[in-house]
């Protein structure tokens, strides 16, 4: 049973989306039921992951073979290590987060909208264990199209087509690249398998190549700057739990891209590129961060601190040691958290009072404690106040980008004042003030369901940010052994 978790977590929720295809469109609750005690098995079962995941060796665990294309070398080869384990964790947790979200909000095809998120959840645990490029290329893509029509379908406002299509057009550009450079890979190596592609040595100029056509798809997808354009219109138009799996899973498959492949497979074009990435990191930093204090809508605001983060986790990866490395995975799992949390508050009010436009919200305080608490508590973990997630990802981060270079960490540490001040000046301006009863005259306080949506992520920021001990404990021989290349 233990070399065949891998196969029950993609598996199960495919079954739950087999049963969602035989309840009839009116019965939602059943409906409902099924997506959501599918995914917390598949939670479960991820748990035991993790428990069952020996930490003192950098090798793949729980590896399983399926023969595809035999005769040209590509197979189904999925397994994890330290890095990948955290990404299907933090997967297998957020997806019955959003379900739970849409509870209520969702009223039209929700037979689809669930089975949408279940075939996602499949997916990713595939994109995070696939040890074969094409395999991996596969479903990186293939997530496209749930998203897409998630956007597209069940989006807030007359723009979400538009919002869906630069989505999906942006990102499937990117990945052209990414597919020329595979076949490239095959034609030289022999196979697409990547363990072995990793002992295979590229010669330097080949390397640059093959790094500079990986490195334009993943950073498309992470987003970076300047091919972030796409991102705050997806979040704007996405419903609310599209964003949730946007911002906490979805950024990652770039950043877990260029971690897994471009650094691991293409050492050399890593270390040529490495003030290249710096610059467009600290120019993220900077530039959204004061793009944020310009934003109008609640959601754009989050969206463009999601790049500011991103840039961060840009910077720990190309520090090339360990603290960087360990602190940028931090900060992707910590971001996970904590803006899909944000998201979750901004939804909560959209549902009451169909807008999130800053200038509708002030004082709520006053009426809607219990909101403001979470509301404020997940801003200073955005901003990185110690005892959160953030801090620890963050301080590692410049700890690591210290040790090569004093100016890019002080151009960073700049960046994050400046992402101080937008949380503040957001909680601010909602939290605080004068009630604002002119638009919105009635003010309704969290339910239970949202009480336990959003508890668990406070848990799990303090958790990471009081005890990040076992998490950095589970990744540190993976990541070292990605280190010894350079």
């Amino acid at each position: 049973m233990y070399n065949s978790l891998i196969s029950l977590l993609i598996l199960f929720p495919i079954i739950g989306l087999f049963f969602l295809f035989f309840i009839p469109e009116k019965q939602t609750i059943l409906i409902k039921m099924v997506a959501l005690v599918t995914s917390l098995i598949t939670f479960i079962l991820s748990l035991f992951l993790w428990i069952l995941f020996d930490h003192s060796t950098s090798r793949f665990q729980f590896t399983e073979y399926v023969e595809w294309l035999w005769s040209y070398n590509m197979y189904f080869f999925f397994g994890v290590d330290g890095i990948s384990l955290m990404f299907i964790l933090l997967t297998t947790f957020l997806i019955p987060l959003c379900i739970l979200a849409s509870w209520t909000s969702v009223k039209v095809s929700v037979k689809h909208y669930y089975s949408y998120f279940l075939l996602m959840e499949s997916l990713l645990i595939c994109v995070f264990s696939s040890l074969d490029l094409i395999i991996f290329f596969i479903f990186f893509e293939s997530i496209l199209i749930p998203m897409y029509l998630i956007i597209g379908f069940w989006g807030s406002r007359t723009r979400k087509i538009k919002a869906g299509y630069q989505f999906f057009l942006y990102t499937l550009i990117g990945s052209v690249l990414m597919l020329l450079a595979i076949f490239m890979i095959y034609f030289e190596a022999g196979t697409t398998d990547y363990q072995l592609i990793s002992n295979f040595f590229f010669s330097d100029r080949r390397q640059i190549l093959l790094w500079l056509a990986f490195f334009v798809s993943f950073a498309i997808k992470v987003p970076m700057v300047p091919f972030h354009i796409w991102l705050p219109e997806a979040h704007v138009e996405a419903p609310t739990a599209g964003s949730v799996i946007l911002a906490g899973i979805l950024l990652k498959m770039g950043t877990y891209g260029l971690l897994r492949f471009s650094l691991s497979l293409f050492p050399e074009g890593s270390f040529y590129f490495t003030p290249l990435v710096h610059t467009m990191s600290v120019i993220a930093v900077i530039y959204t961060s004061l793009t944020t204090l310009r934003q109008i809508d609640l959601k754009k605001i989050i969206a463009y601190s999601s790049v500011a983060h991103m840039g961060f986790v840009t910077l720990g990866l190309f520090s090339l040691n360990i603290q960087g490395l360990e602190g940028s995975i931090i900060i992707m799992l910590s971001h996970g958290f904590v803006s899909s949390a944000l998201f979750l508050c901004i939804g909560v009010l959209y549902e009451r009072h169909h807008t999130r436009l800053v200038k509708y919200y002030s004082g709520i305080a006053q009426v809607l404690p219990l909101f403001s608490m979470f509301f404020l508590f997940f801003s200073m973990a955005n901003l990185g106040f110690p005892g959160t997630s953030s801090f620890v990802g963050e301080f590692l981060t410049l700890v690591g980008v210290f040790e090569n270079n004093t100016f890019v960490t002080f151009l960073a540490a700049t960046g994050m004042v400046f992402g101080a001040a937008y949380s503040l000046w957001l909680c601010n301006r909602i939290l605080f003030g004068v009630l604002n009863t002119e638009y919105i005259p009635q003010y309704i306080e969290i339910n239970r369901r949202e009480f336990f949506i959003l508890f668990p992520l406070v848990i799990c920021t303090i958790w990471m940010g009081v005890y990040p001990e076992i998490f950095l404990d589970t990744m540190h021989i993976s990541v070292s052994s990605i280190l010894s290349k350079f």
